[in-house]
């Protein structure tokens, strides 16, 4: 069948059925596909692996000591507030600053999002080696790992 020029295109009722099929879906499929926590999991994994693998550079940069702390699912990073006692691996006193908001603690901590580590106090030495093997899980399922005798760090698929 040919329609004349003036009738082509959509009726009205097909294009309220089609937005309220949309308006269905998007309200009840689309929340499941992008759900926050996953994005949180990601983001708190990569603060903290970012987080890591600064305090390793800051402490080869400065040739001083600084230490990750894990606890209560946040991460702490700090320093010995003498520059004479840079290489004690007992006083970690000054809080590190952030690098690019200068913020005054350089800590982490997520809602919802577990962070443990083993040990869950270590450092890393001017020369950037760790003082212990350390695996970090973030979320119970992605793992930092960091090899003590390089100071190598590490994301376990």
């Amino acid at each position: 069948m040919v329609y004349p020029p003036s009738q082509k295109g959509f009726t009205l009722i097909e294009l309220v059925m089609t937005l309220l099929l949309l308006g269905i879906l998007s309200a009840t499929a689309l929340p499941k596909f992008f759900a926050a926590s996953s994005y949180k999991k990601q983001l708190f994994f990569d603060d903290t692996l970012s987080a890591v693998r600064y305090a390793q550079k800051l402490a080869v940069a400065t040739s001083c000591n600084v230490q990750v702390s894990i606890d209560n699912n946040s991460y702490t990073l700090k320093r010995p507030a003498d520059h004479s006692l840079c290489i004690s691996p007992t006083d970690f006193s000054l809080s590190v600053r952030r690098p690019g908001t200068g913020e005054a603690d350089y800590t982490h901590d997520e809602t919802g999002v577990s962070l443990s580590a083993t040990p869950s106090i270590f450092y890393f030495t001017a020369l950037g080696k760790a003082s212990a093997d350390v695996i970090l899980t973030v979320a119970d399922n992605k793992m930092i790992n960091v090899v003590a005798a390089t100071g190598f760090i590490y994301e376990t698929p």
